[in-house]
């Protein structure tokens, strides 16, 4: 199995010498392979988001290294880290960032015009992923004029068109109701399944991370457990993280 992503005993310290130090991750380890849907959780303060900003190489690692595919992302140079960024991750985030004064079509293709692809074609791909993701009928429209929904799925199609090489979500169900979450999650489910996504997901909730084939759960800067899902059924597999959650004695989201 092909490996996408994978993380060497990565530290984060924040802080001087002589002075206190917080060890935000603290010696993590672990792979992602092509085509899973992995989630990491735990409670505030664990490390979760420093460990997501590191990986979308928004922040630096203390020590360790990122490797996405055969790049060791810790030794890119700063001015190759945005072109690096555009042509290798998608990320979908929390309130979505689409752009109210382009059109449905124009946000999903923005990053194909940024990454100059050919400009005779851009059409066609917007489209065809589209199509697959149940929008082609708005691609006119503007986001103000669509359902939280049709805005939910554009933002999908936007971190997919590329086909990059990691999807990146930080979040992405913690400001929507129980079922436009529902919603993206099941959308995000068919990207990882039928799309061949391979998508990391931060959440703190329960729920959201039962769409997922494996959990991966910190605690202090540290992996304190890992599950999968296997032949598990959803529900028993929310059980099971619910459990781990108890254990750690983070935040245990309640059933949306």
């Amino acid at each position: 199995m092909d490996t996408v992503l994978t993380i060497e005993n990565v530290k984060k310290y924040y802080g001087k010498m002589n002075s206190t130090v917080t060890k935000a991750l603290n010696g993590i380890s672990f792979n992602v392979h092509k085509k899973e849907f992995v989630a990491i959780m735990g409670a505030s303060g664990s490390g979760k988001t420093t460990l997501l900003n590191c990986i979308s190489t928004i922040d630096n690692v203390t020590s360790g290294n990122i490797f996405i595919e055969n790049t060791d992302i810790t030794k890119i140079k700063e001015d190759d880290l945005a072109n690096f960024r555009k042509e290798k991750l998608g990320f979908i985030f929390q309130d979505f960032n689409l752009l109210d004064t382009l059109t449905i079509k124009e946000n999903i293709a923005l990053s194909l015009i940024i990454n100059n692809y050919d400009i005779n074609n851009i059409d066609k791909k917007v489209e065809t992923l589209a199509n697959k993701l149940a929008i082609n009928d708005i691609l006119d429209k503007f986001p103000y004029e669509t359902s939280g929904g049709q805005r939910q799925r554009c933002a999908c199609a936007r971190a997919l068109i590329n086909s990059p090489s990691l999807i990146l979500a930080d979040e992405p169900t913690g400001a929507l109701d129980s079922k436009s979450a529902r919603m993206l999650l099941e959308v995000m489910q068919n990207m990882n399944k039928n799309l061949d996504a391979t998508i990391l997901m931060v959440t703190h909730d329960a729920f959201s991370a039962s769409f997922c084939e494996r959990v991966l759960f910190l605690k202090d800067g540290k992996i304190f457990n890992e599950i999968t899902k296997s032949d598990k059924s959803r529900k028993d597999f929310f059980e099971e993280i619910l459990d781990v959650l108890t254990l750690l004695g983070g935040d245990v989201s309640s059933v949306k």
